[in-house]
Parts: C-alpha cells; sequence; structure tokens
C-alpha cells in the first residue's frame, strides 16, 4: 500500500485520508496582485494608487516601488518594509507585481 514514511490526514470536507504533503498545499494562500498576477516572498511591487499611511503621517505615491514583500497567509495582504515606515502592510489590490 504504502511505505511507513508516508503520513496522512483526514480531510472532513471530502470525507477521505490525504497524504500530509497535498493538505499542506491546500493550505497555502495564494495572494494575487491588482491584475492577477501571483505573488511570492521577496517579489518587487509598485503601488498603483497614491496611499495615505496611517499613523506615519506619510503619503505613498503611486509608482512607488516596495521591495521584498513577505506574505502575511491572508490573501489580500503583504508585509514590506519602506524607509520611515515600521509594520507597513499593504493589500494586495493596490500593488502590481514588478
Amino acid at each position: 500500500m504504502s511505505s511507513d514514511d508516508d503520513s496522512f490526514v483526514y480531510d472532513p470536507e471530502s470525507g477521505e485520508w490525504i497524504s500530509a504533503a497535498d493538505a499542506a498545499k491546500a493550505a497555502q494562500v495564494e495572494v494575487r496582485d491588482a491584475v492577477g498576477n501571483l505573488l511570492a516572498d521577496g517579489d518587487q511591487v509598485t503601488l498603483i494608487k497614491d496611499l495615505v499611511v496611517k499613523g506615519a503621517g506619510q503619503t505613498l505615491k503611486r509608482g512607488t516601488l516596495i521591495k521584498s514583500i513577505r506574505l502575511t497567509g491572508d490573501a489580500q495582504e503583504i508585509d514590506c518594509k519602506f524607509d520611515g515606515i515600521k509594520g507597513l502592510v499593504l493589500r494586495a489590490e493596490f500593488v502590481r507585481k514588478r
């Protein structure tokens, strides 16, 4: 049937036992930018709209390049760094992959 190193988990939605590797793939969230491109950790994105940053008293202008994003596990939020702004989280609908 299968070797001892394979592990299976029960999927209550389908009512079947599936491999742990397949379950991990299903648990990953796909994050897509404003035009539908798939985003990944480390990608560079460009803003498609002027955004007022709450708490920072600063506006990020359209066309601003954001380097090295990190996915948060939410399908619409990405974590990123920008000069002078700590803990910046952007909505994926306002960025385009570069």
